[in-house]
């Protein structure tokens, strides 16, 4: 079976999301089915087919959590000795050698990633041209908007 990289971070938040599913919205929403039967007829039930979809996004959310923890590679950046050099994991600030932006990106797994704050999947185009190069090598990254070249400043493993 294939591993798929994901950080602590990452895995830890999975985990707590799944606690959430199983101990606070399983139940919750079994309670509103129960109190929507308890109303009569079902066949007209607006409360009991809400809950009753509810109930079905939670259950295929669970099992998709613990399939993606199943397959999970849990991978620590803090224990990283890259010496300098791109992987997976690592915080990486980059320069545009074009505009002189400089931007800070956390290269994670695809589950992780979120633009917003700098988390890029580990299979993005800028990861892909990051990964393996070390602080003072450029980067060319072919993106849908054409290319760019990165000047990699700092590798750090947070």
């Amino acid at each position: 079976m294939k591993k798929v990289p994901m950080t602590v971070a990452g895995a830890t938040q999975l985990k707590a999301e799944l606690q959430r599913l199983k101990t606070v919205d399983r139940p919750h929403v079994i309670q509103a089915i129960a109190d929507a039967r308890s109303n009569g007829d079902l066949s007209e039930n607006a409360d009991y087919e809400a809950a009753r979809e509810r109930q079905g996004f939670i259950e295929g959310r669970i099992i998709e959590i613990e399939s993606k923890l199943a397959v999970a590679h849990v991978i620590d950046p803090t224990t990283l000795h890259g010496e300098g050099r791109v992987v997976f994991g690592a915080t990486v600030d980059v320069e545009d050698v074009d505009s002189g932006d400089r931007r800070t990106y956390i290269i994670v797994g695809d589950d992780e990633a979120d633009m917003r704050v700098g988390k890029i999947s580990v299979h993005s185009p800028v990861s892909r041209a990051l990964i393996g190069k070390s602080e003072g090598d450029q980067a060319e990254v072919h993106a849908p908007a054409g290319v760019r070249v990165y000047e990699i400043i700092n590798v750090r493993y947070e």
